[in-house]
């Protein structure tokens, strides 16, 4: 049974990295293409529900690796260093939001920025976006290294 839940952590994270690197890739440069009224109307119209998608899928995949830490101590197994590891790339993420998203996109709800403001500010969005995936990628590889280090202890997956 632990054996399945690790491995549904380990589905759900990378589900929510395949998430981010879509939002990067389509979106991002769907945005770009738009003109700035029309972006700012697009925002205005999804970008509560984008945000509450992805604020979700993050909650979920920056507490994965702060549970399994927790469950590594508890059983006082080796694979602890790893997911301690992923929970920091996990809290990097977190905080990248309030860092510069949170900011930025309230700008965008706004309409607060003129065309080439507008232009640069989502460059640099994409820019982010990407750093944080990248963070999130190590993260992800933390918690497969711990969950690889429980699977040769199997005794604790029983």
């Amino acid at each position: 049974m632990k054996l399945l839940i690790l491995f549904f952590g380990i589905t759900f994270f990378s589900i929510f990295l395949g998430a981010q690197v879509t939002e990067a890739v389509l979106l991002v440069p769907y945005w770009k293409s738009l003109p700035p009224t029309a972006f700012y109307t697009y925002y205005d119209q999804f970008g509560h529900t984008i945000g509450q998608f992805y604020t979700v899928l993050t909650i979920i995949a920056a507490l994965l690796p702060v549970l399994l830490a927790l469950y590594c101590s508890l059983i006082k197994s080796n694979a602890f260093k790893f997911a301690l590891i992923s929970s920091f790339f996990a809290a990097l993420f977190i905080a990248s939001f309030y860092v510069y998203f949170k900011a930025a996109n309230q700008l965008f709800f706004e309409a607060a920025l003129s065309p080439n403001l507008l232009k640069e500010e989502l460059i640099i969005w994409g820019y982010w976006h990407w750093g944080r995936i990248g963070i999130e990628c190590i993260s992800l590889i933390f918690f497969v290294l711990s969950a690889i280090k429980l699977l040769y202890e199997r005794k604790h997956l029983i």
